[in-house]
């Protein structure tokens, strides 16, 4: 443990009972999108007595929440998100879901209230700090562009634009107690392509009267599953899976069009623009050869998740003197998943690290992950989750805790 006058992990767990109050509260109303009143609500009520300068979004649910140190100095911002996803509760928690169709599934309810109790410790050593702290709640994390969108309407911007970001997840497949980080890429891009091969329909029985297809379908996801080994270096990967593919209504009818949807993950400008190239030209392509047409339909999602090395050397350090050694893992590689703090990253140097917090008596490798309908927490890692939070800030600002 560090050995200084203020011992943030003591703080945290003092204030853990409000912490998991807060959670349950959020976890129990799940929202989705960048519309959550009830859920901004809750933030706000949360913080609500703190003497800080607080600015909600015109274009969402988002708060920025300003506390400005005992002194001039650099200013750090530290997110949370707030959203949750389109699925049905399968926990059989006492606070599950109360909405059908609807969950907290990838921790979004802890990340929201780990902040708001960070920001009631910071604001409790306010005249120690040399410089400024923004709190940004976040909506519309799970494909909504929350991030974007506070970011271009300069919310984030106002009141002074932070030095450094910080940003952490929830981990149910790490061990409780252990924060996981690498410099440069954390995360991947992720776009969705959307296919339709465009035939002609007719009778099953005589499919030299139609054009089929299907068959056509069929080809262009071997064609692209073989381009991926091919046309892609090994060590600028891709992933590219065809996870809905659907065609016809009856088995004797031959359909006029098939569908498919395409997700895409990539770490790089080029693999990325090579992959959209490469998918269009395969689509056209194998369908013209076969007297059809392909439409190519792109939506483009986060881009990469990109750590600044400085940056986690500075949470690895400060992780380790809060907490001791064994306390911070340097994770080899990035994950395929994706974050919309890259928006955030784009623009201002920082972290995005994870939070381990498998479910007691629970092995972290066979616990449900994140976006599972069983997905649960150790909620005593939140403490921990808040106090890194505080601990991060002091660092950036203070160059340690005084």
């Amino acid at each position: 443990m560090t050995n200084t006058t203020i011992d943030l992990l003591a703080e945290a767990k003092e204030r853990q009972q409000q912490t998991v109050d807060l959670r349950r509260r959020i976890h129990m109303l799940p929202e989705l999108g960048n519309d959550l009143p009830e859920t901004k609500q809750l933030v706000l009520d949360a913080i609500a007595g703190l003497d800080l300068e607080v600015r909600e979004s015109t274009q969402t649910s988002g708060v920025v929440a300003t506390l400005r140190g005992g002194c001039p100095g650099k200013m750090i911002l530290l997110r949370g998100d707030m959203d949750a996803l389109p699925m049905q509760e399968e926990t059989g928690l006492d606070y599950a879901s109360k909405i059908d169709g609807r969950m907290h599934s990838c921790g979004h309810d802890a990340h929201t209230s780990m902040l708001a109790t960070a920001a009631h410790m910071l604001c409790g050593h306010r005249d120690r700090l040399k410089g400024d702290i923004k709190f940004m709640f976040q909506p519309g994390e799970e494909g909504f562009k929350g991030a974007k969108i506070m970011l271009d309407e300069g919310i984030i911007a106002e009141g002074g634009e932070p030095d450094a970001v910080f940003g952490m997840h929830v981990d149910p497949r790490r061990a409780t107690g252990i924060i996981g980080g690498r410099e440069g890429n954390a995360l991947a891009a992720a776009d969705t392509y959307h296919i339709k091969i465009i035939g002609v329909g007719g009778h099953a029985a005589r499919p030299h009267d139609s054009n089929d297809p299907v068959p056509v379908a069929c080809h262009v996801v071997t064609a692209l599953q073989t381009a991926v080994t091919r046309k892609f270096n090994v060590w600028d990967p891709i992933i590219l899976t065809v996870g809905r593919i659907a065609a016809g209504t009856k088995s004797n009818i031959i359909p006029e069009f098939a569908d498919m949807s395409i997700t895409l993950r990539s770490f790089s400008d080029h693999a990325r623009d090579l992959a959209e190239r490469t998918i269009i030209k395969i689509a056209t392509n194998t369908a013209l050869a076969h007297d059809m047409t392909a439409e190519v339909k792109v939506v483009k999602g986060y881009p990469a998740t990109v750590n600044d090395g400085d940056f986690v050397d500075l949470v690895e350090s400060t992780v380790l003197k809060t907490f001791g050694q064994g306390a911070f893992a340097r994770d080899a590689d990035p994950r395929m998943g994706s974050e919309d703090f890259s928006y955030v990253l784009e623009r201002y140097p920082g972290a995005f690290v994870f939070l381990g917090c498998a479910p007691k008596g629970v092995n972290p490798d066979g616990a449900p992950g994140n976006h599972s309908p069983y997905m649960m927490i150790d909620e005593d890692a939140m403490a921990m989750g808040a106090a890194t939070h505080a601990a991060v800030a002091f660092e950036f600002l203070n160059g340690g805790v005084e």
